[in-house]
């Protein structure tokens, strides 16, 4: 799929915008959600990490923090001006450039020895594409890790949430399910699979403000009002007169197969990487 350079645009407008409140969220800076994400990733002690969709640098900051290396990458100059700010204490082991992970300056820093991203999945047009190119940047035997969260099995439930997060968000493209975000990682020939699902909540005002709305407020509540059963998208019952969106999140990985070895089973050749 050609690359929609448009897409992007719009992508670093509405981040720049929502850049405030979006690093304020409780979804996106919950420390706990953040802490088992690291646990899960199981990156090696002294990794170098390509960070896919970087946003306010939240996650890259708990990465540096256990003493990995970052480079962060996102498209809105927002966003990366406050991850700067928020990892200045780690000095050069954070790094960040406002680019897509497709530029030429991004594979000049490859490659890392895993990669990572956090709700930027359901941003992407071509979601194969965005993974292949972090399966590219990444040395055999590393491992890229994919937080989303997730939609219903059941079609019909999948596309009425998908119709109320565009209405929320005009940068919205599509969630997945569990399902299929281990059948994207097995398509891009990665080894050793890995999901694993947590249940949260979002509160419909905070949720609704801090996004890039392509209808009104009133219009999606009033739609929610009425209920929504959608796994991963259900209106939380008795919460009246606010709304609780109860949620699904997963956290699915991968390895990127090593190089085979020579014939007869020699040593395998090493793989040297940047520092």
């Amino acid at each position: 799929m050609k690359h929609d350079h448009d897409h992007d645009r719009e992508l670093a407008g509405a981040f720049d915008d929502q850049a405030p409140k979006f690093e304020k969220a409780p979804v996106q800076s919950d420390p706990a959600a953040i802490a088992r994400l690291i646990e899960e990733a199981g990156f090696p002690a002294d990794a170098r990490l390509l960070d896919a969709g970087c946003g306010p640098g939240l996650v890259a900051e708990a990465f540096a923090r256990t003493g990995r290396r970052v480079v962060g990458v996102d498209l809105s100059p927002a966003m990366v001006e406050r991850a700067r700010d928020r990892c200045a204490f780690a000095g050069d082991a954070a790094r960040f450039l406002q680019a897509s992970i497709h530029a030429a300056e991004v594979g000049d820093l490859a490659p890392f020895d895993g990669a990572y991203s956090r709700y930027v999945l359901h941003h992407v047009l071509d979601q194969r594409a965005f993974l292949a190119r972090q399966v590219e940047l990444v040395r055999p035997g590393g491992r890229i890790v994919l937080c989303d969260h997730l939609t219903s099995p059941d079609p019909a439930a999948a596309r009425k949430h998908r119709e109320l997060e565009v209405a929320r968000d005009r940068t919205h493209t599509r969630n997945l399910t569990g399902g299929e975000l281990v059948d994207l990682l097995a398509a891009a020939g990665l080894e050793d699979v890995r999901l694993s699902e947590e249940e949260f909540e979002l509160d419909f005002d905070e949720w609704f403000d801090r996004g890039s709305p392509s209808e009104s407020k009133r219009a999606v509540r009033e739609i929610l009002s009425r209920g929504v059963d959608a796994r991963g998208f259900r209106v939380a019952p008795g919460r009246a007169p606010a709304i609780r969106i109860e949620c699904i999140r997963a956290v699915a990985s991968g390895r990127r197969p090593r190089e085979p070895g020579p014939p007869g089973g020699g040593p395998r050749r090493a793989t040297s990487h940047a520092t």
